[in-house]
């Protein structure tokens, strides 16, 4: 099993998004995280902050998988994908000191 880390930003149409749509489609990934989790996947999702804890970073999602193209599958069915509200980066990590904790 090798880590994969998805980047993130909000697209501008999705900057222009009332605060409520925005978080409807953000509930979606959620549960989406959640059940993946339910199925024994191993992920974590979030967003980043400033050192004022003020959003707009992006996202960051650390997922397990066998293989990148199990990993693009995957990812590819993130409401935050499907509903085009992100440009997105996936990479496989290759960690080399410490351990990453899930």
């Amino acid at each position: 099993m090798s880590w994969f880390i998805k980047t993130e930003q909000f697209t501008e149409k999705t900057l222009a998004l009332l605060e409520k749509d925005r978080r409807l489609i953000i509930d979606k990934h959620k549960s989406w995280v959640k059940n993946l989790k339910i199925q024994g996947k191993k992920i974590s999702s979030g967003y980043l902050v400033n050192k004022s804890k003020a959003p707009g970073g992006g996202g960051l999602l650390i997922i397990e998988a066998n293989s990148f193209e199990e990993a693009i599958a995957i990812i590819k069915e993130d409401p935050m994908i499907t509903n085009n509200l992100v440009t997105w980066r996936l990479q496989e990590w290759i960690p080399i000191s410490g351990e990453l904790i899930i």
